[in-house]
């Protein structure tokens, strides 16, 4: 009895001191290549508290906005595919 006791502790310690971190937040429903839609997303955003950590184009030619916040990051992408 004491042994399953014992265990029982063990597990609920560890099960408490594991340390887990979300995923990165994907959101892809937004047509950033909107300006309308950037602007708000970036109003939005700041008036949230996170940061805007970077923009970049993609290697399938989709915009990227990733924003930061404390360790948390929220990465949103367009849509749609740029016309070439």
């Amino acid at each position: 009895m004491m042994k399953k006791l014992q265990f029982l502790f063990v597990a609920m310690m560890l099960l408490i001191s594991i340390d887990v971190k979300a995923d990165d937040i994907v959101n892809s429903s937004l047509n950033l290549n909107n300006p309308d839609v950037r602007k708000c997303l970036l109003d939005a955003t700041k008036s949230e508290g996170w940061k805007l950590a970077s923009v970049y184009l993609s290697s399938d030619d989709k915009l990227v906005y990733i924003f930061d916040k404390g360790n948390d990051t929220k990465i949103y992408t367009s849509k749609d595919v740029f016309s070439k």
